[in-house]
C-alpha cells in the first residue's frame, strides 16, 4: 500500500512540475507525459498501459467437450518511464507492474514480496555503435520474448515462449552493431547476469548466466524498429528480414527453467544445482502488410533429475528440457484489420514426464491507433499427446498512452 501511495505522489509531482518544462510530443500513444528539462539535462516519458481480456475454454474428455470455463482478467497493467539523464547518451527505463500476474512469484528468495519492478536499467552509448546496459531488464533471448507484450500480433505469446524463454534478469549487457557492406547490418549482444530471474534479493544461490546473441539484417533496418514489434504496421515497401541466433548458459542453475520455475530444494534445505543450456534460432520478415515470425528453441541440462545429497534419491524436481517450434504469420489489410495464424509444437525429453503438445491459433485484430489502441481476438486448438484436446477463445483490448 505504501508503494502505491508513493507511485501516485510521484506522478502528481511530475504533472504539477510541467510549468517548469518544455512540453513536446504529447499526442495519444506518445506518452501521457513527455517532456524535456529546459537545460536539456534530462527527459522523461511516462506511458501507462493496460490489457483486459476474457477467455472461454472447453476441454475434451475423449467423448465430448464439457461445459466452458470463463475467465475475465486484467492481464497486464504497467507504468513505464523512460528518457535520458544528464546526457542523451545515458538513457534509462523503469517499468513497474501492478496486475496480479505482473507481481506474482513471491518466494523466500525475494523476501516473499510482490515483484513490482519489471525493468530498471540504464543504457550508456559510450562510443560509436556501442552501448553498455546495467540493471534489470530482458536478456537478448528469442525475438518473441523481447518484443513488448504491448506489441503482440496475437493476444499473448506462444507456448514456446512460456516454456523455453530466458526472460528478465539482473546484470550487465554489451551491445554493438556493424555494417557488413551495403545495407547488410549485424548486431551483437552479450550479457552476464545473476541467473535466477527478476527481483531476487537474497543473494545468488547458483552460478552466473551468460547470454550471447547475433542478429543479421541483410536488407537493412526495419521502419521504426519493426523487427521488434509484430504485424507489419509500417507496410514495408521493400522486403525486410532479421535472422537471430542466441546461446544461453546458466551455470549451476537452481530453478527448473533456469530463470523461472520452482527452486530445486532438497529435504535438508540445500539446493540442487545443474548447468542448463538454451539455444534459439529465429527470424522476422515483413513486406507490404505481410509478416512472418519463426522460432526454434532447445534446452538441455547436465542432469535433469534433481537428487538429494546422496546423488541418487530423486527430490521430485526435474529440469524442463526439450525443444519447441513456433511459426506465425499475418496480413494487415489497408482497413487496419488483420488476420493472423500460429502453429506451435513442444517436444520434451522423456525424463520430464511432460507430453508432446501442438497448438493451432487463428486471430483477428483491429488496430485503431496501431498497437497503442487495438482490439484482438483469437481461437486456439491445443492437443496433448494427440488425445487430450482443448479449445480456447480469447477477446481483449490494449490501451497504451
Amino acid at each position: 500500500m505504501k508503494l502505491k501511495f508513493t507511485l501516485v505522489a510521484a506522478i502528481l509531482l511530475a504533472i504539477t512540475s510541467l510549468n517548469a518544462q518544455e512540453i513536446s510530443d504529447t499526442s495519444f500513444g506518445k506518452g501521457l507525459i513527455n517532456f524535456t528539462a529546459k537545460d536539456s539535462s534530462f527527459s522523461v516519458k511516462f506511458a501507462p498501459r493496460f490489457q483486459v481480456r476474457s477467455m472461454s475454454s472447453w476441454d475434451h474428455d475423449g467423448n465430448q467437450y464439457g461445459s466452458p470455463d470463463h475467465n475475465f482478467i486484467v492481464r497486464r497493467a504497467r507504468l513505464k518511464f523512460d528518457g535520458f539523464a544528464y546526457s542523451p547518451k545515458l538513457k534509462y527505463k523503469l517499468e513497474l507492474g501492478l496486475s496480479n500476474r505482473d507481481i506474482s512469484g513471491a518466494n523466500q528468495f525475494n523476501r516473499n514480496t510482490p515483484r513490482y519492478i519489471l525493468d530498471a536499467v540504464i543504457m550508456w552509448s559510450f562510443a560509436k555503435n556501442w552501448e553498455l546496459w546495467a540493471g534489470q531488464t530482458k536478456l537478448p533471448g528469442n525475438v518473441e520474448r523481447v518484443v513488448s507484450s504491448a506489441n503482440l500480433q496475437l493476444i499473448d505469446r506462444s507456448l514456446l515462449n512460456s516454456r523455453f524463454n530466458i526472460d528478465r534478469d539482473l546484470g550487465i549487457q554489451l551491445r554493438h552493431k556493424s555494417n557488413l557492406g551495403g545495407n547488410f547490418l549485424m548486431r551483437e549482444k552479450f550479457a552476464i547476469s545473476q541467473g535466477e530471474g527478476r527481483n531476487v534479493t537474497e543473494g545468488n544461490e547458483g552460478g552466473l548466466q551468460y547470454t550471447g546473441r547475433l542478429e543479421f539484417l541483410p536488407f537493412g533496418t526495419f521502419k521504426s524498429k519493426g523487427d521488434y514489434f509484430q504485424s507489419d504496421l509500417k507496410r514495408e515497401e521493400k522486403p525486410k528480414l532479421m535472422l537471430g541466433f542466441t546461446y544461453n548458459y546458466n551455470q549451476d542453475a537452481v530453478r527448473e527453467r533456469g530463470f523461472a520455475g520452482d527452486y530445486m530444494i532438497r529435504t535438508d534445505g540445500s539446493i540442487y544445482e545443474t548447468d542448463q543450456t538454451t539455444i534459439f534460432a529465429d527470424a522476422m520478415f515483413k513486406y507490404n502488410g505481410f509478416s512472418f515470425m519463426g522460432e526454434y528453441a532447445k534446452r538441455t541440462a547436465n542432469d535433469e533429475v534433481a537428487t538429494e545429497l546422496d546423488g541418487t534419491t530423486p527430490t521430485g524436481d526435474i529440469v524442463l528440457t526439450g525443444n519447441a517450434l513456433n511459426l506465425q504469420a499475418g496480413y494487415l489489410f489497408k482497413s487496419n484489420y488483420e488476420i493472423a495464424a500460429r502453429f506451435t509444437t513442444l517436444n520434451y525429453e522423456n525424463v520430464t514426464g511432460a507430453v508432446p503438445t501442438e497448438q493451432y491459433t487463428l486471430g483477428i485484430n483491429k488496430f485503431i491507433v496501431g498497437h497503442k489502441l487495438k482490439v484482438q481476438s483469437d481461437i486456439s486448438y491445443t492437443t496433448l499427446d494427440g488425445n487430450k484436446d482443448n479449445i480456447t477463445f480469447r477477446l481483449g483490448f490494449d490501451i497504451h498512452f
